[in-house]
């Protein structure tokens, strides 16, 4: 490339009419088409007009191209390599962009340019040492022009060293002045400061529920900055709040069309796909999200949900125990953990694991009743009779006053066959919790079924129905309780009444309650 086509390709560049500066670089490759010198200022040039966020369309598959024709000429270029890798980070391709700094910094452990953008891809990853590491070499390697990797190094350390943050942050600010590419950074950002009143007026027509007028305001912001992305996910935001789902999907998949690596757009997207109820496509955008952070647990979490919906148990048992073994609080943890025990005891019937899972889960929180609940429920239906009386005791020793650990313990002593100490349980539970329908309900049958207390049995089943109307199976016990009596027409219209109820709870086999009703009139 002549110096001549240089300098004028430079000159409009400095003035900003970057579209001159392609169109004389473009015009010089007719001319030397295999120059390699000008495809990389070519790409060089697209990529300063992708980066601009008041250019209508995206540039990089030409940034990619270019370089990549260059590098054709130059394959041991450290600094090509660097340029593709700089794309595909910015295209949201991770491991090419990994790989083609991986060779740059084999030609060239001295790039601190690829140094930088390897830990910003690690620092994305939460490989937090291996980003640290990186920076360190970046810095060294950098000198004065290293203002951009002292800028990530307190960003990672912001939460934990404060002096050493506050020290890189200093060195930032110090070397801005020689860092060219730190510079341009800092204008693109407060280039995004001009949006500032948009997004505070925005949030007020949204708060005062006029989205309408949101959606006015955001387009109007597009249109003057059609590469600026949180403007999409703003409009997005109000089309969604006006219900208009279709639209928002556009506007979230524009934000990601433009920015590959928005995990904002990303989530809102997997969020509306979920109330859609399109879960492939929810999953799908859910597996961008872990690519880009594969230590996010919440991620893994939202994953598991949607393939446990789809009935996809395996997979959802995979993600759960990801989220469970990346742990990034105990609490959250120990919901997922219990979620985990959930689907095995439920959907698996492996008991083992079941009870594994909540004793996980108990660990991490070992004030949760509802633990205690469901690990004694588990040890019930395994069978293992004592260590569920164990494991409710143990319940109560934390909430002696709580009605369900009664209740439960009513059961599995009612299932043992003591009758009379699981009656004293359930009337805890019951002068505990009046309105316990369950309660209620298993006693009234253990006064008709083990005790043959006809009144006792029926004031209790009254009773479970007062609390829910729509409790079928208790319907069906007072319709038999009443049968015994010799009520027959009220037990059939409770018993009917039990097989409507039915049909919206499926707590009975509708057959069992078709053949009470037969033989009352048998």
């Amino acid at each position: 490339m002549s110096e001549q086509i240089a300098e004028k390709i430079t000159r409009m560049q400095k003035t900003g009419n970057l579209s001159k500066a392609i169109e004389i670089c473009r015009s010089a490759l007719k001319h030397d088409p295999t120059n390699p010198e000008l495809h990389i200022r070519l790409g060089d040039l697209y990529l300063q007009k992708h980066l601009d966020i008041y250019q209508p369309k995206i540039f990089l598959d030409e940034v990619i191209n270019h370089y990549q024709v260059a590098l054709e000429s130059n394959l041991d270029s450290d600094e090509i390599h660097y340029k593709l890798g700089l794309a595909f980070y910015y295209q949201g391709n991770f491991e090419k962009a990994l790989n083609h700094l991986g060779i740059s910094l084999e030609y060239n452990d001295k790039n601190y340019d690829a140094c930088l953008m390897t830990a910003k891809i690690l620092s994305k990853r939460n490989r937090l040492s291996e980003s640290l590491e990186y920076l360190e070499k970046s810095i060294k390697y950098g000198g004065l022009r290293a203002s951009r990797a002292h800028y990530l190094v307190f960003l990672l350390r912001s939460k934990g060293k404060f002096f050493y943050s506050v020290y890189h942050l200093f060195m930032w600010l110090l070397k801005l002045t020689f860092d060219r590419e730190a510079q341009r950074e800092a204008r693109i950002k407060f280039t995004a400061i001009r949006f500032l009143p948009v997004f505070l007026r925005g949030h007020y027509l949204e708060k005062t529920m006029r989205f309408i007028e949101a959606v006015n305001l955001y387009t109007q912001a597009i249109e003057k900055a059609p590469g600026f992305v949180p403007v999409y996910i703003w409009l997005g935001n109000a089309y969604r709040a006006l219900g208009k789902n279709l639209e928002a999907l556009n506007e979230y998949r524009m934000a990601i069309w433009l920015d590959p690596m928005n995990v904002t757009a990303h989530r809102f997207l997997c969020n509306l796909y979920e109330e859609n109820g399109d879960y492939a496509n929810a999953i799908e955008t859910y597996k961008k999200l872990i690519e880009m952070n594969p230590n996010d647990a919440i991620h893994h979490s939202n994953i598991a949900n949607i393939h446990y919906l789809k009935g996809d148990v395996k997979s959802a048992v995979s993600h759960y125990q990801t989220a469970i073994a990346l742990n990034p609080n105990k609490n959250w943890t120990s919901i997922i953990a219990q979620t985990l025990g959930y689907i095995f005891h439920e959907s698996k019937d492996n008991y083992d694991a079941a009870i594994n899972a909540y004793q996980s889960a108990s660990i991490l929180n070992p004030t949760d009743i509802d633990i205690y609940l469901s690990l004694g429920s588990a040890y019930y239906d395994k069978g293992d009779f004592d260590n569920a009386m164990n494991t409710y005791r143990l319940a109560l020793e934390i909430a002696p006053n709580n009605a369900r650990i009664h209740c439960n313990l009513g059961f599995l002593l009612w299932g043992k066959g003591d009758i009379d100490e699981s009656v004293r349980e359930y009337e805890k539970a019951i002068n505990l919790d009046p309105n316990y329908d369950i309660a209620h309900n298993n006693l009234g049958v253990i006064y008709l079924d083990n005790l043959g207390y006809i009144e006792k049995a029926i004031n209790c089943l009254s009773n479970a129905i007062r609390c829910n109307g729509k409790y079928a199976l208790a319907h069906y016990n007072l319709g038999r309780a009443l049968a015994i009596k010799g009520d027959k027409v009220e037990a059939a219209r409770l018993l009917q009444l039990a097989l409507n109820l039915n049909a919206h709870t499926n707590e009975l086999d509708d057959m069992e309650i078709k053949m009470k009703l037969k033989e009352l009139f048998d």
